[in-house]
């Protein structure tokens, strides 16, 4: 499959072999592993690491700071934040730039799902084989081998590992 008409992918992409896009996606600086899919309208940041046989659904922003290891589900529409108090200027009015905060890293581990329309807080990591439910709003770390929901997300059972 070539890269669609309608994706913009910068030069200091790292794409692994047998990487699918779809349109409308915006890479740049980030790392792409093998075999990984990403769905229509989806921005990956620079900074950002994919692993492999991972499959982004559509509508989904993937931030700097952001590690998604291998064997990854990210559902539609999952929003990641990297920036904990996140303003558009400085006290004295000027706009913020890039020196005017702090990146925290955001980690998603081996197996993980991510449903629908999550949203990702920063500095948390999601566990190996963890399910996180549609809607959910993750404001703290999620153990492996567990489904959380809710908002704020919440353990609700406990998976066989």
């Amino acid at each position: 499959m070539g890269i669609p008409e309608f994706v913009r992918i910068a030069p200091d992409v790292k794409l692994g072999k047998d990487v699918k896009i779809y349109a409308f996606v915006n890479l740049y600086g980030c790392t792409i592993g093998d075999e990984t899919k990403i769905g229509a309208f989806v921005e990956i940041q620079s900074g950002a690491v994919i692993g492999r046989r991972v499959k982004i659904s559509s509508h989904t922003f993937i931030c700097e700071g952001v590690t998604i290891e291998d064997n990854v589900f990210v559902g539609h529409g999952v929003m990641f934040i990297n920036d904990r108090y996140p303003h558009a200027t400085n006290p004295d009015g000027s706009l913020q730039t890039a020196q005017n905060w702090e990146c925290i890293p955001t980690t998603v581990c081996k197996g993980a799902s991510l449903g629908s329309n999550a949203t990702i807080l920063c500095g948390v990591t999601v566990g190996e084989g963890a399910i996180v439910g549609a809607g959910s709003v993750v404001t703290r770390d999620v153990p492996s081998y567990t489904v959380v929901a809710g908002n704020p997300a919440r353990v609700v059972k406990t998976l066989d590992g």
